[in-house]
């Protein structure tokens, strides 16, 4: 289990889950136009461009990751 305590940085791979699922029922209720699209779109469109850095920020950051080890599976 302290093999996992290092790796924090993976809660990075909350962002998009959070962007698409848990906040859509609530942005879909607001109806502003930004820039001429519905704001859901807008919402959707942020969620698509800010999901690979996150990714991206939870890949630089995992150790394992980084000293290319494979993740330890019960069948080891």
């Amino acid at each position: 289990m302290s093999r996992y305590r290092h790796r924090r940085t993976l809660l990075w791979l909350l962002v998009p889950y959070l962007l698409f699922v848990v906040a859509i029922p609530f942005v879909n209720r607001i109806d502003p136009v930004v820039l001429g699209l519905p704001f859901l779109f807008v919402w959707v469109l942020i969620g698509v461009l800010v999901s690979p850095a996150a990714i991206w920020l939870a890949s630089r950051g995992d150790p394992l990751f980084a000293a290319n080890e494979p993740e330890a599976t019960d069948v080891d």
